[in-house]
């Protein structure tokens, strides 16, 4: 299939985003943006035509004269695209617009927009609903907003500032430009005060591994304050580790710079690693391994204050005492501390501390339990019992999926007989209201077909179900039997397996939360509180 392409480009005198002294700064942006379009593709761009001046509400097609040019090429075979920025460039009179993208498509020449994709007429529901759109597309606001981005976007891709307020760490100066409306547009320049404080703010998330709140009271107490003169908060903190802006790219929607030497405050390499770090600790509680499997405690990572839900660190006393068993050796106490309340950062009515080896020794016992329950039933019986509760959650979700599927079929079926009435004019729906109904209707039926596609998938699988609950259940046995025997190491790794998260109370109350893959044979135990 050739991919000759013919673009066309339209103004109107009274619909700029943005000025020069010819009015036509319209015209670059939907220039760039279909040959951006047709290179992604690999399509040839052979011939532009440009329409200055010219409204689509007032002239009709056989009155525009590039419009004519093109539709006789069309006859001639010339080409084989007809590529616009949007529908709108063609025409905006609801009752031409359509037939005229009509007339191209029947004569061999496909209509692509850069923001709607191809228009088609494969069908006449497609005719129909299509119609419809054009008409809705009477509207302004939505593609003036488009236009907008797409002129901020590339705006950016120059390496021009969007405009709004200065980030910290950066200053505005006037640029000696001016936008359509005669206002002058700014710059960013990076202010060397702001800039040393960005600088910390990383280094020390980075490099020392302090949280957001650690550093806004690490900031506070050296004396440095944020651009209001007010005491730094952790969620200012957040906001500056996220701004990609600090690397010297700008942005503005998926729209990038290059990287502006200039405005580079800190490396992209130290961005990443942020970005990282921040990553990692966000998704911490779906963790499978522990955070570290040195030390002698067996939980690592996954045990919190069940009072203010910080974090549980491992801590040694610089006391030591003899071993009972080997009087010549000496132990130090090692603890479990509440994070939040030891360093004055959450109002915590918890215990300070928990000793490592009472708590390690409470989980011990459970997990223990747990295996000897598992060992106790038979394998056929726990795994066939699985298998069958997951089919009959899958069965029950296709059958309530395939309802919801029939009954939104039913409303686009019956919208569409709408839009019947519509072109007749026998429809007591507005015409721009109907052509949302058929939008939304259209949307939900996609997705619950791709629901009930899934959906039917997942019962097909049956025996995928019936080996996956089969190696899981040995996992755990094989756990099992070689817990008794691990070194510390090795039971950490399976301990974390098995637990998601452990939150302590006083007196050692614990909240145990297990593993969603645990929870197939956990009995019942998947969310437990138990004493010590």
């Amino acid at each position: 299939m050739e991919n000759r392409v013919y673009c066309l480009y339209r103004v109107s005198t009274d619909k700029q985003v943005d000025y020069d002294d010819k009015s036509q700064a319209d015209i670059p942006m939907q220039r760039k943006a279909c040959h951006r379009f047709a290179e992604e593709r690999g399509w040839t761009i052979i011939h532009e035509e440009q329409e200055d001046g010219v409204s689509g509400h007032k002239v009709r097609a056989e009155n525009r004269d590039k419009l004519q040019i093109i539709k006789e090429h069309a006859k001639q075979g010339k080409f084989d695209i007809l590529l616009v920025f949007m529908f709108d460039r063609i025409g905006r009179i609801a009752d031409e617009t359509p037939f005229v993208v009509e007339w191209f498509v029947k004569n061999g020449v496909r209509v692509w927009s850069t923001q709607e994709g191809e228009q088609r007429f494969d069908s006449h529901t497609d005719k129909l609903t299509n119609y419809i759109r054009f008409w809705q597309a009477d509207g302004e606001s939505e593609k003036t907003s488009i236009r907008t981005k797409t002129a901020l976007g590339q705006l950016v891709e120059g390496g021009g500032f969007k405009g709004g307020l200065a980030p910290y760490g950066y200053d505005l100066v006037k640029s000696g430009r001016f936008n359509k409306r005669k206002h002058e547009l700014y710059d960013l320049v990076v202010n060397e005060t702001e800039a040393a404080v960005v600088r910390i703010i990383f280094d020390k998330y980075v490099h020392e591994g302090f949280g957001a709140q650690r550093i806004a009271t690490y900031l506070n107490n050296q004396g440095y304050r944020a651009r209001t003169g007010k005491m730094w908060h952790h969620a200012t903190i957040r906001g500056i580790i996220c701004n990609l802006t600090y690397t010297g790219v700008l942005r503005s929607g998926k729209s990038r710079s290059p990287v502006l030497p200039h405005l580079q405050i800190i490396p992209p390499e130290l961005f990443e690693a942020a970005q990282h770090i921040r990553t990692n600790r966000a998704n911490e509680t779906e963790r499978t391994v522990p955070r570290n499997i040195a030390g002698q405690s067996l939980l690592s990572g996954n045990v919190y204050c069940g009072h203010c839900g910080a974090r549980l660190t491992l801590t040694t006393s610089g006391k030591a005492y003899p071993c009972k068993e080997d009087p010549h050796r000496v132990i130090k106490r090692v603890r479990y501390i509440c994070y939040g309340k030891t360093r004055k950062q959450t109002d915590c009515d918890g215990q300070t501390g928990y000793t490592a080896h009472i708590l390690d020794g409470i989980i011990d016992k459970l997990v223990r339990q747990i295996f000897e329950r598992m060992k106790a039933i038979p394998k056929s019986e726990i795994v066939n019992v699985r298998y069958r509760e997951k089919m009959e959650e899958r069965k029950s979700l296709l059958q309530s999926v395939r309802a919801e599927y029939s009954k939104a079929a039913a409303e686009l079926d019956m919208l569409k007989a709408e839009v019947i009435k519509a072109l007749r004019g026998e429809s007591a729906f507005p015409k721009d209201l109907l052509g949302t109904m058929v939008t939304e209707a259209e949307a939900k039926c996609t997705e619950l077909q791709g629901q009930f596609e899934a959906a039917q998938a997942a019962c097909d699988e049956g025996e995928q179900v019936l080996r996956s609950l089969t190696a899981q259940y040995d996992d755990i046995i094989s756990w099992a039997d070689m817990y008794d025997t691990a070194s510390l190491e090795a039971k950490k790794m399976i301990v974390n397996c098995l637990i998601r998260r452990v939150e302590v109370y006083r007196d050692y109350k614990l909240h145990i939360d297990f593993n969603i893959d645990f929870e197939q044979f956990s009995l019942g135990l998947d969310m437990i509180t138990i004493a010590a």
